[in-house]
């Protein structure tokens, strides 16, 4: 039997078993193949994918498999290598979006240089390493190696190989994508000023258009959330509204302090409570709703 094991990553990598079908098209892979495909979704006639295993269920196929294939996870190689097992891995690339950076690249090189796996940079070459995976001695790994643990830990943590962009993306797109949430509610609610209705009214208008906005950009450019299936994204879709009538409240209440009791700018309280709100959201957005790890089983 052949293990592949994609991880818990909430990020595509139908890439990998696109290959493996492959290789079990072209013959190259005889055995039955079973897959931990975690968030990714893809439908094989081949092998039998399984979302998340417990840890008794994922060690009992690593005990079982007469190899593994496997992205770049540090945890299920060295899982892998204390039950000897022989390992061909291929790392997620950012460039396909199927993780943030290209850390997995590193980590996958320094295992193949030092003979414990066979490392799989291009899919094009997946064959080959099947072909030779059966001869393959993998290097004796020792579970006390704390010190090469270490160096991969911080290889991957040095600033160098993780760019800047990387490292803050997210809350980068967010204040990207929750400014444009913002213009989308100050303008909206400028215009309905200028025609007149009232400012209350005027506000949760402005506040509808710009929760519809938001959900959208969150959804696919900040968080990327992977929710497909409708009772998730009916939870998902929920869990946002009700954070957007919370931070809405507060909105408001402010908006009333601002402008019926301290007699401000309608529209200098209307940017001060936008800050204060995007702030709310975040951490909801963040912690709550688009929280992949949150909820996912353990695989490794």
């Amino acid at each position: 039997m052949v293990f592949v094991v994609l991880g818990t990553n909430d990020k595509d990598f139908s890439r990998l078993l696109k290959a493996v079908d492959r290789e079990i098209e072209n013959g190259k892979i005889t055995e039955d193949v079973i897959v931990q495909c975690g968030k990714t979704k893809y439908h094989s006639k081949h092998m039998k994918m399984m979302d998340f295993l417990s840890m008794d269920e994922f060690n009992q196929y690593i005990e079982e498999a007469n190899y593994i294939i496997t992205h770049g996870g540090v945890g299920t190689i060295l899982d892998s290598l204390k039950k000897n097992k022989k390992i061909i891995a291929v790392p997620r690339l950012k460039r396909y979006k199927e993780h943030v950076n290209d850390h997995q690249v590193q980590i996958i090189s320094q295992f193949d240089q030092d003979g414990y796996l066979l490392g799989v940079q291009d899919l094009e070459s997946l064959g080959e390493a099947i072909d030779r995976i059966s001869h393959f001695k993998p290097k004796k790994f020792h579970s006390n190696q704390k010190k090469f643990v270490k160096l991969l830990d911080d290889y991957i943590k040095k600033d160098n190989h993780t760019s800047w962009y990387n490292k803050y993306r997210e809350m980068i797109n967010y204040l990207v994508f929750g400014g444009l949430t913002t213009v989308v509610n100050i303008v909206s609610f400028y215009i309905m000023d200028l025609m007149g209705i009232n400012t209350y009214v005027n506000n949760t208008i402005a506040w509808v258009l710009s929760v519809i906005f938001a959900y959208v950009t969150n959804k696919v450019f900040v968080f990327e959330s992977k929710t497909s299936n409708r009772k998730e994204l009916t939870k998902e879709i929920g869990s946002f509204f009700a954070a957007r009538i919370f931070s809405y409240a507060v909105d408001m209440i402010g908006m009333y302090i601002f402008v019926s009791v301290m007699m401000a700018n309608k529209m200098i309280a209307k940017i001060i409570m936008n800050v204060v709100v995007i702030v709310i959201n975040y951490v909801f957005s963040k912690l709550f709703i688009f929280n992949q790890d949150k909820n996912a089983k353990k695989s490794s």
